[in-house]
């Protein structure tokens, strides 16, 4: 077991311990869902667009194809289809669900928030909602979010997506980055669970000092589209790789490690890991300083490439289906992206039969 050591202040402990002091309930993942837009597109497709050969494409990044939206969808779209799949998996119904709480940094558009839309699409009647903006470290800064509502007994049912299309968002002229991303959308049931089971604990990050390292600079208030910056491509996905790998190298295992502490849990006890899609290499990294075998990372790069907010619950998703989770294993969720933010949460999964 790891050392219990006070965690730091941006470290959220759900323990069995403080739940039954405090007579809070546990908050389990109730249900899952996951949507990919029928359209993809290989590396072979993408090297007509830019001088770069699918071989050099696999070898620096291990993507061999990605997902991209129709012409007509838009992110709410990916959203509202994965979350209906989590409720239904779920067994819950619209009036059930009392808040939805949205990842992504892809907006459908500026106001009203994604959510919002995606609650229309659901009919979420008896919802409030609201958006995450943590970049790639999306879904688990509202995965964290969301647990605090259940824990605290204040909803009891919170549907939590990732949704992005980053593809509407990418400069298809620029190898370094096209080459990255893919759309698609995941999403969570969250609902108490028992003693022991579900979110274990969350720590969460951030520095803002690195935000110059990936971001998109037009668009806002700071820099207003115009037609000089869409010349110049502003409104377009800007990213340093090198800095950006060197931040995720370290970053990685390092907060995986924290919320195993956090947790009161160490390395060993870990059934399976499942971090963000960025970059192939990036996970090798981790294992390596974790001590860990590959087998023990989940990986779907190759299929999807960086899906931003969404690649950790189409990750966690496929994990189930393929029966790579089982009840009562430990199972981390960790990630890092723009802001710059990382995060990472530990849970004990329930069989939802058992």
């Amino acid at each position: 077991m790891a050392n219990s050591t006070i965690p730091d202040r941006d470290v959220i402990r759900i323990s069995q311990i403080e739940r039954g002091s405090l007579g809070i309930a546990g908050v389990g993942i109730a249900g899952i869902g996951y949507y990919l837009p029928e359209r993809i597109l290989t590396n072979a497709m993408l090297s007509d667009k830019v001088d770069i050969v699918d071989d050099w494409i696999q070898t620096r990044t291990g993507i061999r194809e990605r997902h991209i939206v129709a012409d007509e969808q838009a992110t709410s779209d990916l959203g509202a289809a994965a979350g209906g799949k989590a409720m239904q998996n779920a067994g819950v119904t619209a009036d059930e669900i009392d808040l939805v709480i949205v990842a992504t940094g892809t907006a459908d558009m500026q106001f009203p928030s994604t959510s919002c839309i995606i609650q229309e699409l659901l009919q979420l009647n008896n919802a409030a909602a609201f958006d995450v903006t943590a970049g790639c470290t999306g879904f688990i800064y509202a995965l964290a979010v969301g647990s605090q509502f259940v824990a605290s007994g204040f909803y009891q049912t919170v549907l939590v997506i990732g949704a992005e299309v980053i593809s509407r968002i990418v400069d298809w002229e620029d190898p370094e980055t096209c080459i990255l991303f893919g759309d698609g959308a995941g999403a969570v049931v969250l609902q108490p669970s028992p003693p022991g089971y579900g979110l274990l604990s969350a720590k969460l990050g951030a520095n803002g000092a690195g935000g110059r390292h990936l971001l998109m600079p037009a668009g806002g208030t700071r820099l207003p589209n115009t037609p000089q910056t869409l010349a110049e491509k502003q409104n377009k996905l800007k990213m340093n790789g090198q800095e950006v790998f060197r931040f995720a190298v370290k970053t990685l295992p390092k907060v995986t490690l924290q919320a195993l502490e956090a947790a009161r849990l160490s390395i060993e006890d870990v059934s399976l890991i499942i971090p963000h899609q960025a970059n192939q290499h990036i996970i090798e990294a981790a294992a390596r300083r974790l001590d860990l075998p590959l087998e023990k990372f989940m990986l779907n790069i190759d299929r999807y490439g960086n899906m931003s907010a969404a690649s950790v619950p189409v990750a966690l998703c496929e994990a189930v289906e393929a029966g790579r989770i089982k009840h009562n294993d430990v199972v981390v969720m960790t990630a890092f992206g723009a802001g710059l933010t990382w995060g990472s949460v530990v849970l004990r999964w329930k069989d939802p039969t058992r």
